[in-house]
C-alpha cells in the first residue's frame, strides 16, 4: 500500500514535520551536537499551542526510544 504524503491536509503534514523536528532535535541532544537549550528553543518558536503541545509530547516519545534523560 503506497501512501502519498503530498495528498494529506496540511495539518497532517504539519504534524508529520514536527514529528521529524523533534527526532532530529533528541538525535542532536543524543550526539552532544546541542544541549538541552536547542529543545526550549525549538518549541519556543511554535506559535500554535497545539502544535506545541504536539512537539512536546514527540520530545519525550523520542527521549524515550533513544534512551535519553
Amino acid at each position: 500500500m503506497t501512501i502519498n504524503l503530498s495528498l494529506l491536509p496540511s495539518a497532517e503534514k504539519n504534524k508529520i514535520e514536527l514529528d521529524k523536528q523533534a527526532s532530529y532535535a533528541v538525535w542532536q541532544l543524543k550526539q552532544a551536537k546541542a544541549g538541552p537549550d536547542l529543545l526550549i528553543s525549538e518549541a519556543e518558536k511554535i506559535r500554535n499551542p497545539d502544535e506545541r503541545a504536539f512537539f512536546e509530547q514527540a520530545i519525550q516519545k523520542y527521549k524515550r526510544i533513544m534512551g535519553v534523560a
